[in-house]
């Protein structure tokens, strides 16, 4: 009995060590993820986009160093783009996204007109943010982190947000597939976002051209009566087996 209480206690050890040793990989993955200053350094030919009658190019952000011309942009297209999505939850949840879109955690990617100074767009640099000339250049913008969800490192896209005269050309679909990109190049497991059911068009860009599907930890596959009563779903494209056995299947 003696015997096997101790082979007992050595392996509860052992398992706790391997527990504290995963978690310990996965916060470095993180880490160092997050303590990459230029994503886009690492993919060159993503940082132009020229089809289909449009031309832009892409630079990096940080949360915690975007300019006030910046910070008015990202909430004045935010609000032109979803508002009428979250209705009468858009007061509360506009707050929420301006506390959000400031954090150190917040990573950018800028989509700015092509038709400025080339000279300007490779000086500036991106903890700088972007002055008033430059906020005339945007056109859209993705903000994305690099969390954990149920003990994957995941890229978690918060938003993804164009102008109208950027929408439709193929443009969101390229810059989904630059997130892809970072989040495979930094050893994630998955691409995460939310998306409001109210946006039927965001909804069928994701899961049908996109082929991410609801995760198992969106609120309808939890618990369908809870499901029903929540205005969004959580959707995820994953990159390997462990991660879709906790955030798909």
């Amino acid at each position: 009995m003696e015997y096997k209480a101790s082979r007992s206690a050595k392996e509860k050890k052992l398992r706790r060590k391997e527990v504290l040793e995963k978690k310990k990989a996965i916060d470095e993955v993180i880490r160092k993820a997050s303590s990459v200053k230029d994503h886009l350094d690492s993919f060159p030919p993503f940082c132009q986009y020229d089809r289909n009658g449009l031309s832009v190019y892409l630079e990096s952000g940080n949360g915690d160093h975007l300019s006030s011309p910046t910070k008015k942009y990202i909430q004045n297209l935010l609000k032109v783009n979803m508002e009428r999505y979250y209705g009468q939850e858009w007061p509360t949840e506009e707050k929420v996204k301006r506390r959000e879109m400031v954090v150190p955690e917040a990573r950018y990617i800028f989509v700015r007109r092509s038709n400025t100074n080339a000279t300007n767009a490779q000086t500036m640099r991106p903890e700088d943010g972007l002055d008033d000339a430059g906020i005339e250049q945007l056109m859209g913008f993705v903000h994305y982190r690099f969390v954990l969800e149920e003990d994957v490192p995941v890229v978690y896209v918060y938003e993804l947000q164009l102008e109208s005269c950027a929408k439709g050309k193929g443009l969101g679909k390229f810059l989904m597939q630059l997130v892809e990109l970072i989040a495979r190049k930094n050893k994630m497991g998955a691409v995460v976002l939310t998306v409001q059911k109210a946006n039927e068009y965001a909804m069928n860009f994701y899961t049908n051209k996109l082929r991410y599907a609801i995760s198992s930890i969106s609120p309808s596959r939890v618990d369908p009566l809870i499901g029903a009563e929540k205005s969004y779903e959580i959707l995820c494209k994953t990159f390997d087996p462990e991660a879709k056995g906790k955030l798909e299947e």
